[in-house]
């Protein structure tokens, strides 16, 4: 894989908000996404304010929260403002074009209204990818395509890979990147994202299973590496976010010194 900069490889980017975040991941000097699964406005914005400073991206999912009013997205937007941090909203869509175009710009939540990025899987095929193209373009948004999970026994396989890749090429200005535990890529335009990390090794109840911020990095070639209740569920948020961050990023800053 490349050891390009995330500057350098912004160059590369044909998405004005890929180019947005990787130049924000060294201007800030962070590769970490925090994926706030939580269920109250109260809760989501507390974590967005305490932790905007050590992020590059909040990882949402807006239907998980209870009390949910266009107030938050709006509160949302100013905490991104502020502490210079783009907003992920994790949909995985699925479905045909049409439908997913009506469900990305319009329902209770308005997602392409607030959310930098969104996110889907590529099953549905092509036409779905281009259904949420025709809202996203017009606002410079992106979209990442889910390629892997970080779940046990998930159905993935090679031939699903290069198909969902195969989908990205034809709508590079609007795919930015993958949902991986594994770059599908050496193009320096896409950005690998990948979940299931945590600081020691392990697996849930429910068959989530976690690696390493360097493994993640420096031996999957991850981008950017999305920590959930690893930060939110620990006794001080704020402390154990600022590990991550430091982690992932000299593991970052080692897999550069490889040129």
């Amino acid at each position: 894989m490349s050891p390009l900069s995330y500057t350098e490889r912004a160059k590369y980017c044909l998405s004005s908000i890929a180019r947005r975040l990787l130049e924000l991941c060294d201007e800030k000097e962070t590769n970490l996404i925090l994926s706030a699964d939580v269920t109250s406005t109260e809760q989501l914005l507390t974590l967005a304010n305490q932790l905007g400073p050590e992020i590059c991206l909040l990882k949402t999912h807006i239907d998980i929260v209870e009390d949910f009013t266009p107030y938050l997205t709006l509160e949302l937007g100013k905490l991104a403002h502020k502490h210079r941090f783009l907003i992920f909203e994790d949909r995985k869509f699925s479905d045909i074009g049409n439908t997913v175009k009506q469900q990305y710009a319009g329902g209770m939540y308005h997602i392409a209204e607030w959310a930098d990025i969104t996110n889907a899987h590529s099953l549905p095929g092509p036409g779905m990818v281009e259904g949420l193209a025709e809202v996203g373009r017009k606002k410079n948004r992106g979209l990442v395509l889910v390629a892997e999970m970080s779940s046990i026994g998930a159905l993935t396989n090679e031939e699903y890979l290069k198909n969902t890749l195969k989908i990205a090429e034809q709508f590079a200005d609007f795919v930015i990147g993958f949902i991986t535990q594994h770059a599908l890529s050496a193009d320096p335009h896409w950005i690998n994202m990948t979940p299931g990390v945590k600081l020691q090794e392990g697996k849930d109840k429910l068959g989530q299973q976690y690696i390493t911020p360097e493994k993640a990095i420096i031996e999957h070639h991850a981008d950017l590496i999305i920590v959930g209740r690893g930060i939110i569920a620990a006794a001080d948020p704020v402390i154990e976010c600022h590990k991550y961050r430091e982690q992932s990023w000299k593991a970052y800053q080692k897999r550069c010194q490889k040129k």
